[in-house]
């Protein structure tokens, strides 16, 4: 599904046609080994499961970049075996498939850094490209490349949309489309199935980019591997 003309919504990831980049927010690699050290008891599929649906779409698709928009790890400061394997596994089959490689610093990947450069790689603070401007989203970079941009690709915030049926309450990812000052602005979902994220309905967003009434911002949801227009958030209300 197109969420604009030439964006195209690829699993949880975000296709530009024209420059065939591929955008990926919040990987959040080392997630459920967090949890089973915090007593979640849950089974460590995370890792083969994200191998495998990233590997999918880089072979299916006419991909020349891949852009990461931060939080690759999870840990905000350690670093165990683990964590560093999967994520340098993961470095690879990104640069496998694809000809560049952009990694954006998030607010979890404090250690990031000294794992990047065993494959070369220096993290960036955004990627520009034409009129595209993609940051992590925690917080708005003011300079010449942002003032000048007319499209903003944010992560960061984990969108997701909760509906009730009953005593039944139930979170799903949703991709968010709207506006920023004169700029139009997507927000991608994290592409860890394990963090559905944050109700845009009923929580406080962390990111300042979403500081704002979002009512005519239009939510496309995904659930079960499909993408359904849910046209704007005011509907919701």
């Amino acid at each position: 599904m197109e969420i604009e003309k030439g964006f195209e919504i690829i699993d949880l990831c975000l296709y530009i046609k024209k420059y065939k980049i591929l955008v990926i927010a919040d990987i959040h690699l080392g997630y459920e080994e967090s949890l089973n050290q915090r007593g979640v008891l849950i089974p460590r599929m995370q890792f083969k499961d994200t191998y495998e649906r990233i590997e999918k779409i880089l072979n299916n698709n006419d991909i020349e970049t891949v852009v990461v928009t931060g939080d690759l790890k999870h840990e905000f400061g350690i670093i165990n075996r683990t964590e560093w394997d999967n994520i340098l596994k993961i470095i690879d089959l990104f640069l496998k498939y694809s000809k560049k490689l952009v990694i954006i610093k998030g607010n979890h990947d404090v250690a990031l850094p000294f794992i990047a450069k065993k494959k070369g790689i220096e993290l960036s603070e955004y990627y520009k490209i034409d009129d595209i401007f993609v940051c992590h989203g925690d917080e708005i970079i003011d300079n010449d490349d942002f003032r000048k941009c007319n499209i903003v690709i944010i992560g960061h915030e984990h969108p997701a949309i909760g509906f009730r049926d009953k005593s039944k309450y139930e979170n799903f990812k949703c991709f968010l489309k709207g506006k920023y000052l004169d700029k139009m602005l997507i927000v991608l979902p994290s592409f860890n199935t394990l963090t559905i994220g944050t109700d845009v309905l009923r929580n406080k967003l962390l990111s300042p980019f979403l500081h704002q009434d979002l009512k005519n911002f239009k939510a496309y949801v995904m659930e079960n591997n499909k993408i359904y227009d849910f046209g704007k958030l005011n509907k919701f209300k």
